[in-house]
């Protein structure tokens, strides 16, 4: 296994493992390395020095974890806030709905609301599409 430092085109610094230094020559030429930042699959390995036992680690971007965060609770808010604007509300109704939807006795049309863990269990066992809504991320000015 060998390790390599990466940057995207967006100068996000990554890291990632591969078989060889040959595995990463060919998934690279066939695209399949991306950035898991921004997806990006304009990736470069970084210049890297050797590990020599003695050398002190200068540590990896101290931010990225909080950026990762922040990107991941602004994506579960946009997708919420895209079911709530362009999706029916049905409320507690959801289970019902979804399964007249499904079988052809409502108009087919895409919903929301709520059911509880035993109805989304029933319905998944019967084949009715359905999967949970983020739920609303905190609103960053009053996160401490």
């Amino acid at each position: 296994m060998i390790r390599y430092a990466l940057v995207c085109d967006q100068d996000h610094p990554f890291e990632a493992w591969f078989g060889s230094s040959s595995d990463y020559d060919d998934q690279a030429e066939r695209g399949l390395v991306e950035c898991p930042f921004c997806g990006s699959h304009g990736v470069a390995k970084q210049i890297m020095a050797p590990a020599v036992s003695g050398t002190k680690r200068s540590p990896a971007a101290p931010d990225m974890a909080a950026r990762m965060q922040s990107m991941m609770l602004e994506a579960a808010r946009e997708v919420r806030a895209h079911v709530e604007q362009n999706f029916d509300y049905v409320g507690d109704s959801f289970a019902r709905e979804a399964r007249d939807i499904h079988e052809g006795r409502s108009e087919k049309r895409e919903i929301y609301g709520e059911a509880t863990p035993a109805e989304v269990k029933k319905l998944k066992d019967d084949g009715v599409p359905c999967s949970p809504l983020p739920a609303a991320p905190p609103d960053p000015a009053k996160v401490n």
